[in-house]
């Protein structure tokens, strides 16, 4: 790499950073001024607010803009060095067009990798920690607001299919705190009901990567007999996860590239199954 190209290069990264900055903190001033009243109503202290919103939604803001941050920095530094007659001394040595376009490309290919790898796993990540705090504190019309918990984040009747035969219920489910009331499963042979299950509250177990259900009542029923058994706890291993359950609006942003393709083939063979 040439002298005249690290000169070029140096200037259009530390151009793009400074519109990365300025940008940013015109956004977050912005979003400051229209959420205000919204933090005060959380009644959160300011370093909750930061770490739990803005280090999500900056990064989140940033990727959004990134295309328009490198446009603009291309623009400006570029336009400068026209005013200066840089670009002319530059072509007048003997240096081709194609030529002087080789630093610009390169550090394109370098951001341009850097946004890559940010959609990849940086972003759903911030994604997943604005998310919820979006759904707990500001989206007070997502979901049901007025329920227990009270916040957006509570989800009611759920109801699914874990195979051919099985099906689930959930009355009410917390998809931040992972806590939820009144989970049933009923399992069929045909049309006749073999076997039913039912909860009164369930929560997931990181320890164990298992749903741990509480006070549950278990009926089991063949031909001529039928078996209720009454448990305090119970640890059940269901083809679900709290990330089954967490489905809106934001699922999609707030997942890594291989969990996004995970989920999508499962999408597509529960369809398949139906």
């Amino acid at each position: 790499m040439k002298k005249i190209d690290k000169y070029i290069l140096l200037k259009y990264l530390t151009t793009f950073f400074f519109c990365l900055i300025l940008f940013t903190a015109i956004v977050v001033v912005v979003d400051i001024s229209e959420k205000t009243d919204d933090f005060v109503k959380s009644k959160l202290p300011v370093g909750r607010i930061i770490t739990d919103y803005y280090f999500g939604f900056i990064p989140r803001i940033d990727a959004m803009l990134f295309p328009l941050f490198v446009f603009i920095s291309v623009i400006f530094f570029t336009s400068k060095m026209a005013a200066r007659s840089e670009v002319i001394a530059i072509l007048s040595s003997g240096v081709s067009f194609k030529r002087f376009l080789m630093p610009f490309v390169f550090g394109s290919l370098l951001l341009g990798g850097i946004l890559w790898a940010g959609y990849q796993y940086v972003i759903p990540n911030a994604n997943k920690k604005w998310a919820d705090f979006q759904l707990k504190y500001l989206d007070l019309n997502f979901g049901n607001s007025g329920n227990t918990y009270g916040n957006g984040s509570y989800k009611q009747k759920i109801y699914f299919k874990i195979d051919s035969n099985t099906y689930a219920g959930i009355r009410g489910y917390d998809t931040i705190n992972k806590v939820g009331n009144i989970f049933f499963l009923q399992q069929f042979k045909g049309k006749n009901l073999v076997y039913n299950l039912r909860a009164e509250s369930f929560s997931w177990d990181t320890a164990f990567k298992k749903w741990k259900l509480s006070n549950v009542l278990e009926r089991k029923v063949d031909s001529s007999t039928e078996r209720v058994t009454f448990a305090a706890t119970l640890y059940k291993n269901y083809n679900f996860s709290p990330r089954d359950l967490r489905k809106n609006e934001y699922l999609k942003d707030q997942l890594i590239t291989p969990e996004l393709n995970e989920l999508i083939k499962k999408e597509k063979k529960e369809h398949r199954k139906e």
